[in-house]
């Protein structure tokens, strides 16, 4: 899912009004991995000084963007992306989390996770490459073998091998959620334990928003027009990301391809889930789960979520034909989670 549309996906509720008595709230927003961020902490004891805050941000978002950024091109996993050799590349260990986290959600989702979907993102007209229109089957089969972690990765402890010297690796769908979780870091590391992090829309909140309570998110309506908060939902020591099929789309004889193409088969998903809203341990897995649950779809989804105790609410739309209406399913451990 592209940041604009997903940090347009879910509104924070923040209550900046209800603060804290002697309580100090620090505001600080900018942009980072192609998209923006936005982050507010609470520092109670006022102790924190605010440039000080602000340049740790910075300095993390940094961080992450020379590691993960396919925005560089002089980034690691940019220089990556641009080696046509097979032999294994010692990678951070930064980068090796990310890369073990992205694998791991490939493989419980049973493969509608992947970071190697450049190719058919480009077939299907959703890259930088102007759109090509519908894909015939041959080109999806083409573009199927170029993709897929399993066919064209190998992943290390601390390393990451191509098995095609065409491999390229996208973080776009973890790599955000993973700066989110690395400025959360930062901010402890000063002592604040009340924050929220944002970074297109994928978050990670701790303790207390500024009025002394659990962080409200509100979930938006998946309506490309009407939009509007369909719930809202506590949020603290967790992270908050959802997909959404709403935004990103192109329709030719009246049918609707959207951007999110299934890894299985090659093909933009067309079911009638129309988002994935998932709250994990960190931003990170949430960023990756979100993005694997709307391609499974409820039914899938739901049974893949018990199976690994994710916590996903699902929104479908009642008709196809409209953006009006909606129902929402929740798992288990979503239920738990919200209660």
């Amino acid at each position: 899912m592209t940041a604009l549309s997903r940090r347009s996906f879910i509104m924070m509720s923040l209550a900046l009004a209800a603060c804290k008595p002697g309580a100090k709230t620090l505001d600080f927003s900018g942009l980072t991995m192609g998209t923006s961020y936005t982050v507010v902490a609470v520092d109670p004891s006022r102790k924190v000084d605010e440039a000080e805050a602000k340049a740790a941000i910075e300095t993390a978002l940094a961080l992450v963007n020379t590691q993960m950024s396919n925005w560089d091109s002089t980034s690691e996993i940019s220089r990556f992306n641009a080696k046509t050799d097979l032999q294994p590349t010692r990678i951070s260990a930064d980068l090796a989390k990310v890369m073990r986290a992205a694998e791991d959600v490939h493989l419980a989702s049973e493969g509608r996770f992947d970071t190697t979907m450049g190719p058919l993102i480009e077939l299907w007209g959703f890259g930088a490459k102007d759109r090509q229109g519908m894909a015939s089957d041959a080109q999806i089969a083409d573009a199927l073998s170029r993709s897929g972690h399993g066919s064209t990765l190998s992943v290390g402890s601390n390393s990451l091998q191509k098995r095609r010297s065409d491999a390229q690796v996208y973080l776009s769908a973890i790599g955000k959620g993973y700066g989110a979780d690395q400025v959360g870091k930062a901010l402890e590391a000063l002592g604040i334990t009340d924050y929220m992090v944002e970074i297109g829309g994928d978050l990670y909140a701790s303790g207390n928003n500024p009025g002394g309570t659990p962080w409200q998110i509100g979930i938006e309506k998946p309506a490309a027009l009407s939009g509007g908060v369909l719930s809202v939902v506590p949020v603290s020591g967790h992270g908050l990301a959802s997909s959404g099929d709403y935004r990103n789309y192109f329709e030719q004889d009246g049918v609707r391809y959207s951007h999110l193409i299934d890894p299985v088969t090659g093909r933009p998903i067309s079911h009638k889930t129309a988002s994935a809203t998932v709250l994990a341990e960190n931003a990170m897995l949430a960023d990756a789960w979100a993005t694997a649950m709307l391609i499974l779809g409820r039914e899938k989804g739901l049974e893949i979520a018990s199976a690994h105790d994710v916590a996903v609410l699902f929104v479908e739309r009642d008709a196809a034909s409209t953006d009006l209406r909606f129902t929402t399913k929740a798992s288990a451990r979503f239920q738990e989670l919200t209660a």
